[in-house]
């Protein structure tokens, strides 16, 4: 009878973790073309907080590749992730991005790989143009709850589309 509970119990166990990880944030953001004055491709980050505004997971960074420097100007991003962690710079930075509509991919895990905890937590989009625009684009959420949304245009980005699910 123990031997039957405990197989039940690691079966559900197993269940339970395999719905868990089928989980994904799809964000499909789009940067607009802008026209006016010195234009330079925007150096973008997307990642999640946790309630305590504490960096669980950098989903997206582009940059230029010389453009080490102009991270800092990613604030908030490079506050919370960027210059304690010249590693995850190095592993997630990808080039930037002219004009467009681009879809990027989170699967619920932290920086680590590892399973986020259920909770309420935050997207968060920057998008930075060097002698540019600001955008600092944040939407709460609750992991493990499915929604779907579209944020409204800034002066950096178009609307921004994210399903949970």
């Amino acid at each position: 009878m123990k031997i039957t509970i405990k197989i039940m119990a690691l079966l559900c166990t197993c269940y339970c973790l395999n719905a868990y990880s089928a989980a994904q944030m799809d964000i499909s953001l789009t940067l607009p073309e802008i026209t006016e004055g010195q234009y330079h491709r925007p150096y973008v980050a997307v990642w999640v907080e946790d309630s305590h505004a504490k960096h669980q997971a950098t989903i997206a960074l582009w940059r230029e590749e010389k453009g080490f420097k102009w991270l800092k100007d990613i604030q908030r991003w490079w506050r919370k992730a960027g210059r304690d962690d010249k590693e995850l710079v190095d592993a997630m930075t990808s080039a930037t991005r002219p004009a467009g509509q681009y879809r990027l991919t989170w699967d619920g895990l932290n920086q680590n790989k590892q399973a986020l905890t259920a909770g309420n937590y935050t997207l968060l989009v920057e998008v930075v143009r060097e002698h540019g625009g600001r955008s600092l684009v944040k939407h709460p959420f609750v992991l493990n709850e499915k929604f779907n949304t579209t944020l409204a245009a800034t002066a950096e980005t178009g609307p921004i589309t994210i399903t949970y699910q």
